[in-house]
C-alpha cells in the first residue's frame, strides 16, 4: 500500500503511473475521503478532549442534572461520529488498496508484456546434429512423467514425477542450497556485478503451505483469486508461491538495524489454477496446477532495496551460468511488472524443444509497499522506525530449470547429459 501523505502530495502523478501499470485509480475520490476522514477524526478527539474536561470537572462530587445531560449528549455525539468515521475508513481504506505501486524511473512504460525488453542474451543455443525434442518427449519415453494417470487421479495439469527426473530435481535443491549459504559465493555475484551489498547467507525455510486472507491480501498477492485455490469453509488459502509465505511471517515486528538483511531461501509445493490458459502450454510440465520452487525472499532497510533486487538477479544469472544453460534477461514493462512491484525482472532460458526462450524465474522489487500493511518494520540506530523494503525472487522453479537441463542437455538417444555441477549431487553423469 502507498504512503497516503505521498498521494496527497503527489496525485496527478500517482493517477498516471497507476494508467501506465494499467489500473485507473480514482485518486480525486481517495482523496476525498482521507480529508473527510481527517475531519471526523478531529471531530472525535475534541469530543473526546471535551468528555475528559467533564470528567475532570465531576471526578470525586456527584454531577449536577446539567453535566449528567452534557455528559450523555457527547457520548451520543461521539458515538454517531465514530459510526460514520468507521464507514469512511472502509471506504477510504478499499480506495487506497487499489493503488498499486509506482515504477521506479527506468521501468519502460508499456501496455503488455509484448513491450518488456531484452536487456542481455547469455550463452549460445546448442547446435545439434539430430533434431531436438521436447521436454515432455523425453521424459515420457524414459518413463520420468506420467500425467495419464495422474489425470486419473487428480484432472489435467497435474503429474507424476518419478526416477531420474526426481533424483535432479533434489540434486538442483541442495546445488542452489549449497550456493546460498556460502558468503563466498555472494561475495563473488557481488564482485562481478560491482555492487554494495552484504554477503549475508541465505537461511534455507521450509515454509508453510497455507496463509490466512488477511495475510495474504496485505501481500497484495491474493488476487486474482480465480488463480488461487481456497480451503472450503476455511479462512485458508494455498500459496501460490513461496514469498507468499515468507514476505508475511514478519508482519506486526520490528527489526534492529543490524539485523538486516534478512534473506530466505524458502522450498515449497506451490499451487496455482493458472486460470485463462485453458489449452495453454499443455503438454509436459511447463504450466501446472502443482509445482515445486526454491525462492528467495529479503527484506531490507530502504537504501539497501534497490541493491538487494539486483543482488538476486546477479543470483540468478549466476546459477544459470553454472548450470550453462543459455538465457536472456527482460527489463519487464510498468503493465507487466505487478500492482505490489516498483521494478520486475524475468529471466527467460533457451528451449531447443520449443526453439524460443521460456521464462524461468522472476525478480520483485515492492519497496515498502507491502511492508505498510503487513507493518513490518526496522528501528533505526538514530531510534526512528522505518518500514522495511521486500524483495522476492526465483532461485529454481523445480518444473522448468529440469525442462530447460533436459532440453539443452539431450543427446541423440533420448537421454540427457547431466550438468557438471550437479552429477556428484544426481549420483552419475546421465539420466
Amino acid at each position: 500500500m502507498l504512503d497516503i501523505q505521498f498521494i496527497r502530495d503527489n496525485a496527478e502523478l500517482v493517477a498516471e503511473k497507476s494508467r501506465q501499470k494499467g489500473y485507473e485509480v480514482d485518486v480525486t475520490q481517495l482523496l476525498g475521503f482521507d480529508r473527510e476522514r481527517r475531519e471526523l477524526m478531529q471531530q472525535a478527539e475534541e469530543l473526546r478532549r471535551r468528555r475528559n474536561e467533564l470528567a475532570a470537572q465531576t471526578k470525586g462530587q456527584k454531577p449536577s442534572e446539567d453535566q449528567v445531560k452534557t455528559g450523555r449528549g457527547l457520548k451520543d455525539e461521539l458515538a454517531n461520529l465514530e459510526h460514520r468515521l468507521a464507514a469512511i475508513d472502509k471506504e477510504f481504506l478499499e480506495l487506497l488498496k487499489e493503488v498499486p505501486n509506482m515504477p521506479l524511473d527506468d521501468v519502460p512504460v508499456g501496455a503488455s508484456e509484448d513491450d518488456n525488453q531484452v536487456s542481455k542474451k547469455v550463452g549460445e543455443p546448442p547446435h545439434f546434429d539430430f533434431q531436438p525434442k521436447n521436454h515432455a518427449e523425453i521424459a515420457e519415453a524414459k518413463g520420468w512423467l506420467d500425467k495419464e494417470r495422474a489425470a486419473k487421479v487428480t484432472g489435467s495439469r497435474f503429474a507424476y514425477i518419478k526416477g531420474d527426473l526426481v533424483k535432479l530435481q533434489f540434486a538442483i535443491i541442495q546445488f542452489v542450497m549449497g550456493k546460498l549459504t556460502d558468503s563466498t559465493f555472494l561475495d563473488e555475484v557481488i564482485k562481478e556485478n560491482n555492487l554494495q551489498a552484504s554477503n549475508k547467507p541465505f537461511v534455507p525455510v521450509l515454509p508453510p503451505f497455507l496463509l490466512r486472507t488477511e495475510l495474504y491480501d496485505a501481500m497484495d498477492r491474493l488476487d486474482p483469486r480465480d488463480d488461487r485455490y481456497k480451503i472450503e469453509d476455511e479462512d485458508l488459502w494455498l500459496q501460490g508461491s513461496a514469498e507468499h509465505v515468507l514476505g508475511s511471517m514478519h508482519a506486526d515486528e520490528i527489526f534492529s538495524e543490524d539485523e538486516l538483511p534478512v534473506r530466505y531461501l524458502g522450498y515449497a509445493t506451490s499451487f496455482r489454477r493458472e486460470a485463462g490458459t485453458y489449452g495453454k502450454d499443455m503438454e509436459g510440465m511447463f504450466r501446472m496446477h502443482q509445482f515445486d520452487k526454491l525462492e528467495m525472499e529479503s527484506l531490507t532497510t530502504a537504501e539497501q532495496g534497490l541493491q538487494e533486487h539486483l543482488l538476486l538477479i546477479g543470483i540468478q544469472e549466476k546459477l544459470m551460468q553454472l548450470l550453462g544453460l543459455p538465457y536472456q534477461v527482460l527489463t519487464k514493462c510498468t503493465a507487466d511488472i505487478g500492482k505490489p512491484n516498483a521494478r520486475g525482472v524475468d529471466i527467460e532460458a533457451w528451449l531447443p524443444g520449443q526453439g524460443k526462450y521460456r521464462e524461468t524465474h522472476t525478480a520483485d522489487y515492492m519497496t515498502d509497499y507491502q511492508a505498510r500493511r503487513l507493518k513490518t518494520r526496522v528501528k533505526r540506530a538514530d531510534g526512528r522506525t522505518e518500514l522495511v523494503h521486500t524483495n522476492d525472487a526465483t532461485a529454481f522453479a523445480l518444473s522448468r530449470t529440469p525442462i530447460a537441463i533436459i532440453e539443452n542437455y539431450q543427446t541423440a538417444e533420448g537421454g540427457i547429459n547431466i550438468p557438471e555441477p550437479l552429477r556428484r549431487l544426481f549420483g552419475g553423469t546421465q539420466g
